[in-house]
């Protein structure tokens, strides 16, 4: 009996093993970039630009999406901004290197909690906060919760409201005890791994990924077993939050901008984006033809003209826009006829 029993959890033992010496690698191929600071009882990770001399924009806090960590908005942002605000590109709560903290971090409330007193500890009064995604309902939670330390919100490709269906199963089984646990551990990296490439080429679909996307970005952190389960909890538990939530956003009144992709396949823009333009008062909707879920990458140059207009300058949203529209029409022509030239050619930073 014992030795079927042996017999029985040994593939099991393996993947295990297997996952764990995975996790290492992941971890050593992306250390962590940042600083950690305790907020009360557990660490937040982020990586903090000191307000510049030269700065003319109010500070900027960035919130990555899901399945990310702060790689991801920095690869978007930093070199962009750089000399002209102080920044803060966070991992939330359970993600990157950033510990999980308590059971209110399974919900957008209690990261943008979190997200406030690390702000507090690291010297930061108040900012525009950017939101890309999952961020996007952190981000509507701040704006809510903290009116005080919202300096503006700009969303990019917000999830921020209810929508039809749900979240794909493996998230419930890997936010669930025990079956949940062996799940992350045994299942989740060789799993992932293979789907890992698809998944990104996915997030910037009908664009191109930049080629240096994944090396630069380290999406392979969110495989660890901790990091997952982290990451399932807050999907399974989103749908419920905004359902409930959405209807406070009216109480935001911070300058808002959205900007969003009309042919995002993953957060369907006229759900969530025009529900926010509806929702806050004088928000401004930047809808830009052609774009996918990554406007953070794809339209940067519209979210920085988003973060002008929000610190007081005019700007006309519209027109950058489709500027964008036109020079990413102009990339796709010269791609399909074989002849782009390395100026039209984009990357992260």
């Amino acid at each position: 009996m014992l030795a079927q029993v042996s017999a029985l959890l040994a593939p099991f033992a393996a993947a295990i093993g297997y996952s764990i010496y995975k996790a290492r690698q992941f971890e050593q191929a992306y250390p962590n970039i940042g600083e950690m600071t305790d907020i009360g009882g557990y660490r937040m990770n982020a990586v903090h630009v000191p307000r510049p001399e030269t700065a003319d924009l109010p500070a900027l806090v960035f919130i990555h999406g899901a399945s990310g960590n702060l790689r991801d908005q920095l690869g978007a942002f930093r070199e962009q901004l750089a000399g002209r605000a102080e920044m803060l590109f966070v991992d939330r709560p359970g993600h990157g290197y950033s510990e999980r903290g308590g059971p209110e971090n399974a919900l957008p409330s209690g990261q943008a909690d979190a997200i406030a007193t690390l702000m507090e500890k690291r010297g930061i009064e108040k900012a525009v906060i950017v939101g890309h995604s999952f961020g996007g309902a952190i981000a509507a939670a701040f704006g809510v919760r903290h009116p005080e330390r919202t300096a503006g919100l700009l969303f990019l490709a917000p999830a921020t409201h209810p929508w039809p269906g749900g979240v794909d199963w493996y998230y419930h089984v890997a936010a669930a005890p025990v079956i949940g646990w062996l799940f992350n551990h045994a299942v989740v990296v060789p799993l992932g791994l293979r789907r890992l490439e698809r998944g990104t080429l996915n997030v910037f679909r009908p664009n191109p990924r930049p080629t240096d996307y994944v090396a630069r970005t380290g999406p392979s952190l969110v495989l660890r077993p901790k990091a997952f389960r982290a990451n399932a909890t807050d999907f399974t538990r989103l749908l419920d939050y905004v359902s409930a939530q959405s209807p406070f956003y009216s109480r935001i009144d911070a300058p808002t901008v959205i900007i969003t992709g009309d042919s995002d396949d993953i957060v369907w823009e006229h759900l969530h984006s025009e529900g926010l333009a509806r929702d806050i008062a004088g928000a401004e909707l930047i809808r830009i033809s052609g774009v996918g879920h990554k406007p953070d990458y794809l339209a940067t140059d519209v979210a920085i003209a988003a973060l002008e207009k929000i610190a007081g300058n005019e700007r006309d949203l519209q027109a950058a826009a489709r500027a964008t529209e036109a020079r990413l029409a102009a990339m796709a022509t010269a791609q399909t006829t074989g002849t782009v030239p390395p100026s039209m050619t984009y990357s992260a930073p």
